[in-house]
């Protein structure tokens, strides 16, 4: 079975260019694509809160609600905030377009890292939790929470390179699942918190609001920082615009309203009832499954709710599969990545960037073993750092062009660029110790190699470039060298395509063993000698190496004749069958990638297919 057959049958049979209208995604089935990540984060969000107010006090916790409070109100500036880009900036790119045309190339390609480390920590981060939730219920998966996270990483990966719709299809079960457990654990809440509910009666000690109001200021903003999580995801929309099907814009903003209405909902949810039952986060268990142990009378419905969160927080991730290779594909076709990035694959998928993320996602989750807590504190500064400079880069495009409504559009944009900038710089400091300051290295770091890849494509262009009027040169005589081992049916395909090419055709033999060098100077004084245009060169190799004299001659002949083409044709048998190759020596393949290398020289490869 070849590699295409097997890839045919992981990722399915190509599509043509034709197809990729159908491939654009209706509301229902874009908000399982680009809202799984936001969504999700209501599984950890109010943890990420209450842990770190625990480890004040546990009366501290009392501020978990009004802190959620706090943050909801920023979803909704921001959110709003983001709509105005949807709208303005329909062909995708969100933060990077939007910073590249207001505020310049380097805040662009600040943006452009920030969203892109962004995407990888949404797959590590939403695959790590979803382990965590698994392991709440099951705990003796917590102790393959690595491999766990890279298996699941790897289906992720599958499940996108088969193509946008088909996710969509797949992932749209777990999210309306998750949606549908949430409103039951709301809804049975909010009626036994109506109905009064005895909090005592499960054992709960409700907080003292007088020893709660104790907690220092750092605290505050530190809990803030950490359950800002729950805004990481929101701006996927207005990246992925152009996935949406006609009218694209309509259908994004509209998904962009269900998004938060559900987030906002769900996260105010969450953090009053964590509150109502004073919940403490506990390593062996997350807040969410505590919660629904003590809302759901059944155990029945509190395994649904685990699944249910555990298929989110794993999918999740699909929302950085949505967005990530877009990104990099408008980055490569800036020049600011590996132009590979922008390659559409035969699946309508960019496949180099899925792959990309990934890879990248899996060395994060193994790097920091699949914590979610450990994670956590990489994960805001980019997000707030994308967000205050797509906010500017709006401000500016207001000032600017200052279209209909654009007192309006300024005004939010301005208020979202100041909350966010604030945010931003509470994250960096209460979560610097914590692992912020990776990310604060980390982003630069990307800066500097995007105009290093940048200023390579420049170098490349300019060496290429042409004069405006041209000409070809006159035709000069080439000179070809065939490296060979013995004589045979491929070599004799070499020289008769050889002599096509040039009158000037040199045999190299490198003399390895005396007896076989003998023999081939026997064959050649018989069948090849007479031919005054093919003559024989023995290499001297005195530590019996095959592709280093090769090489050295082929370099010296180089500067003996600079007016000439120097072509280096490889006699190369072709096995039938894959495997057959590790059988043979890749001598073929090793001088080929040396002489690459090497100026003023051509190697090519003459193939001779074998039978069997």
């Amino acid at each position: 079975m070849s590699f295409t057959e097997i890839k045919r049958i992981f990722l399915g049979n190509p599509l043509a260019s034709q197809s990729e209208e159908h491939e654009k995604l209706p509301v229902v089935r874009a908000l399982p694509v680009f809202a799984s990540d936001a969504l999700s984060s209501v599984a950890y969000a109010t943890e990420e809160i209450l842990l770190i107010l625990v480890g004040v006090s546990a009366a501290a916790t009392y501020w978990g609600f009004p802190i959620a409070m706090v943050i909801a109100a920023l979803l909704l500036i921001v959110s709003a905030s983001y709509r105005q880009t949807i709208a303005l900036y329909p062909n995708g790119g969100g933060a990077y377009i939007v910073s590249m045309e207001n505020l310049g190339q380097t805040p662009g390609l600040l943006a452009g890292g920030a969203l892109m480390l962004d995407y990888i920590l949404t797959v590590a981060v939403s695959v790590s939790a979803g382990v965590a939730a698994i392991s709440s219920a099951f705990p003796w998966v917590g102790q393959h929470a690595v491999i766990t996270g890279v298996l699941i990483i790897l289906v992720l990966t599958l499940g996108n390179l088969r193509g946008l719709r088909e996710s969509s299809i797949v992932f749209s079960i777990p999210t309306y699942f998750f949606v549908v457990m949430m409103f039951l654990l709301l809804g049975f809440g909010a009626f036994r918190v109506i109905t009064h509910d005895p909090v005592t009666e499960l054992g709960i000690i409700p907080l003292d609001a007088d020893q709660a109001q104790q907690i220092g200021i750092f605290a505050l903003l530190k809990a803030f920082s950490s359950g800002c999580a729950a805004l990481t995801g929101i701006e996927a929309i207005s990246n992925g615009v152009p996935s949406f099907r006609k009218p694209a814009v309509n259908n994004a903003k509209r998904t962009m309203t269900i998004m938060v209405v559900l987030l906002g909902l769900f996260f105010l949810g969450v953090s009053f009832l964590a509150r109502h039952y004073a919940i403490l986060p506990i390593a062996q268990e997350t807040v969410l499954s505590q919660i629904g142990r003590r809302v759901f009378g059944s155990p029945w419905l509190y395994l649904a709710l685990q699944a249910a969160t555990a298929s989110i927080l794993c999918l999740a991730a699909n929302t950085a599969y949505a967005d990530f290779p877009r990104l990099a594909s408008i980055l490569a076709y800036d020049r600011f990545l590996p132009r590979q990035l922008h390659n559409i694959g035969d699946r309508l998928v960019f496949s180099n960037g899925i792959v990309t993320l990934g890879v990248a996602a899996a060395v994060l989750t193994v790097l920091f073993g699949a914590n979610t807590h450990a994670l956590v504190p990489l994960y805001s500064v980019g997000v707030f750092l994308s967000f205050t400079l797509s906010q500017t880069g709006m401000v500016m495009h207001h000032l600017k062009f200052r279209e209909s409504h654009w007192k309006k559009g300024l005004i939010l944009n301005l208020t979202g660029a100041i909350c966010t900038f604030i945010v931003l710089l509470v994250v960096a400091v209460t979560k610097f110790v914590s692992g912020a300051w990776i990310t604060l290295v980390v982003i630069p770091l990307m800066l500097v190699g995007f105009q290093s890849i940048k200023r390579h494509y420049l170098s490349v262009a300019q060496q290429l470039k042409l004069q405006d009027t041209w000409q070809l040169d006159q035709p000069g005589l080439s000179l070809v060298l065939i490296p060979i081992s013995g004589f045979h049916s491929g070599v004799l395909k070499a020289l008769q395509y050889a002599r096509g090419l040039s009158q000037d055709i040199r045999l190299l033999v490198v003399d390895v063993e005396p007896r076989i060098t003998a023999n081939i100077r026997a064959a050649y004084e018989r069948n090849v000698a007479a031919d005054p245009h093919v003559r024989l060169e023995v290499l001297e190799s005195p530590y019996r190496s095959v592709v280093e004299p090769v090489a050295l001659y082929a370099e010296q002949v180089a500067r003996d004749y600079p007016n000439r083409t120097t072509t280096v044709l490889i006699p190369q048998f072709v096995t039938k069958r894959w495997w057959h190759n590790f059988l043979h020596n890749q001598t073929a393949f090793f001088l080929k990638t040396r002489l690459r290398v090497v100026e003023r020289i051509v190697v090519t490869a003459v193939t001779y297919h074998l039978k069997d």
